[in-house]
């Protein structure tokens, strides 16, 4: 029972009693409780700030491609973690937006009708594969889409017309929005927060709607979901096409704001394996997770090569060039698997375990 000597207790005891709803508006609340709502604030303010707050090579070395890979993973993790779809060829439909934004761009197309090309054109890929690989579930369906993978990086080396041949680069014409040039870190730096922004009000929003509810019905038994009157392959459908749709926009941001040309090796088989790997670390479903798998998998190696090389020199050990260059390698590797042997659905939910404790501490602790 709450206690009313004062506010503040109330709150407290509220809390640790669970959270409570009076009506369908509070329970449909974006968050449902106002810390969650002002730490979304306080990063939303720190996010905006950010230019004045670090340098130029912290904001587009680091932040930049940070928050571009988060919105790539949140539509990885779309269909992945909230459809259950296994998709080992994000990377191709990233390339697909990429390449024809690209292409658009340098037609004299405004950047804006660029990036809708591009991410209709991933999502119409995306979703014409999907038709075949939703015929088959679990390894096949990561096999099919994997074969997409392939089948982009065979068109992408052998079709000079589409990407200037294996060893070539398209170079991206000069990002720009309602005829405005975009050439300052700043200005490219709010175009990758924007859509990140974007995606991640989506995913929130998601959750909330028949469609989010009935693609976690089909995650969880798509053939319970039938029964229930849910048309399993129509929404598998949606989730590849909004998936692709968010990969491809993402991909020709990344181009357009970050390497400026499109090349093969950007978008390999290899990416796709990292962006599943950013999704699975951060916990699937998760959206905060995603945040923390991203940083995790692009941005942990530069610091682990740092303090092993000032580690070695501290001690002063003599490492030659290909010890530095394997044993920061073998540290990050070590480091995912603790993280996912301490929690294996990822370091979302990692968070909330830490994020639940503190909010009842110190009241837990009396039933010990």
């Amino acid at each position: 029972m709450a206690v009313k000597t004062s506010k503040g207790f109330d709150a407290m005891f509220y809390r640790l009693s669970g959270i409570h709803h009076t009506s369908y508006v509070s329970d449909s609340r974006l968050y449902k409780i106002p810390a969650d709502r002002n730490l979304a604030l306080f990063f939303l303010a720190l996010g905006l700030a950010a230019p004045f707050l670090v340098g130029s090579l912290y904001l587009n070395s680091y932040m930049l491609p940070w928050l571009v890979w988060t919105a790539a993973a949140l539509g990885l993790n779309l269909v992945t973690g909230w459809a259950g779809q296994l998709h080992l060829g994000y990377a191709a439909v990233m390339a697909v937006g990429a390449y024809s934004a690209v292409h658009a761009a340098r037609y004299g197309l405004p950047w804006e009708f660029a990036l809708l090309i591009g991410g209709i054109s991933a999502s119409v890929i995306g979703s014409l594969f999907a038709f075949a690989a939703l015929r088959v579930k679990g390894l096949y369906l990561a096999l099919t889409t994997l074969a997409m993978q392939f089948v982009m990086d065979w068109v992408l080396t052998h079709s000079p017309a589409i990407s200037g041949g294996s060893h070539a680069s398209l170079q991206a014409p000069t990002f720009a929005l309602l005829g405005q040039r975009i050439t300052s870190d700043t200005g490219l730096y709010y175009v990758a927060f924007g859509w990140c922004l974007l995606v991640t009000i989506f995913m929130l929003n998601l959750r909330r709607t028949g469609l989010g509810r009935a693609l976690v019905a089909v995650r969880e038994k798509d053939y319970a979901a039938a029964i229930l009157g849910v048309n399993s392959f129509y929404y598998k459908i949606v989730a590849f096409a909004t998936s692709s749709f968010i990969g491809g926009v993402s991909g020709a941001i990344l181009v357009a704001t970050f390497f400026f040309l499109a090349a093969p090796e950007q978008f390999s088989v290899a990416v796709s394996i990292q962006v599943l790997a950013m999704v699975i670390v951060g916990g699937l479903g998760s959206i905060i997770g995603t945040y923390f798998g991203v940083a995790l998998i692009l941005l942990v190696p530069g610091v682990v090569n740092g303090l092993v090389a000032e580690g070695a020199g501290a001690l002063g050990l003599q490492l030659n060039v290909e010890s530095l260059a394997h044993i920061p390698n073998a540290v990050y590797g070590a480091i995912i698997i603790i993280i996912l042997m301490i929690e294996p659905l990822g370091l979302g939910k990692l968070y909330s375990n830490i994020r639940d404790y503190l909010r009842v501490w110190p009241f837990d602790q009396f039933k010990k």
